[in-house]
């Protein structure tokens, strides 16, 4: 929680409360269902929530608007950004169901009104979002492609990724020209070791339905 306090000092009283029960839940669930490694555990804060919270750093969600979380596995990025955003209404969706069974169970300990979880496949949504998010679930042009429906006009996509993301940048630009593609390196943001390779991924224009 340490890491939390430090770089996210405006945080309410609440939204404090609310991260401070994040790793004691997820302990409690990942006893019963794994869907973060020991090691992970470990470094939860770092790994898993300042992680999330990096796409607060640079991109800032509007009251009211519809964010779409695809391939949310545990719950990260969406869960996070749910407690620091609780004007902003989430949608968390993964096909792996004993997953969603995990997020649910987390969303409703929390009380997290703002959030809505579905175990479905993420190409099946066709309800249009602001923003789509997403951590390391597949490459961006497969996701892009496989949320068009999803997407609403003049919206764009967030993605956490890692490593050298070279070609699957000219590949995403190379079927989608209208698209732009902006990338921050996380260790410019955070100190911590875990930081160094990681990257958020921002892509803005227009994608043909």
């Amino acid at each position: 929680m340490e890491l939390i306090h430090k770089y996210f000092p405006e945080l309410t009283n609440d939204q404090l409360e609310k991260f401070d029960q994040l790793k004691p839940l997820y302990e409690e669930w990942n006893s019963k269902i794994n869907v973060i490694s020991r090691k992970d555990m470990d470094q939860f804060y770092s790994n898993h929530v300042l992680h999330s919270l990096s796409i607060v750093k640079l991109y800032e969600f509007e009251d009211g608007e519809m964010v779409l979380d695809i391939g949310t596995g545990g719950g990260f990025p969406g869960i996070p950004l749910a407690i620091y955003y609780p004007n902003v209404s989430f949608t968390l969706i993964d096909s792996i169901k004993k997953k969603t069974t995990v997020v649910q169970a987390v969303v409703d300990a929390l009380e997290l009104k703002n959030v809505k979880v579905l175990n479905d496949r993420f190409e099946n949504i066709n309800d249009p979002f602001n923003t789509i998010v997403s951590r390391a679930v597949a490459p961006a042009a497969k996701l892009v492609s496989l949320t068009k429906k999803a997407m609403q006009k003049g919206g764009s996509h967030i993605f956490l990724k890692g490593g050298d993301l070279a070609l699957e940048k000219a590949e995403l630009l190379a079927s989608y020209r209208s698209l732009r593609w902006y990338e921050t390196e996380l260790s410019t943001l955070f100190e911590e070791a875990f930081f160094e390779t990681k990257k958020i991924i921002n892509l803005t224009g227009v994608v043909k339905k």
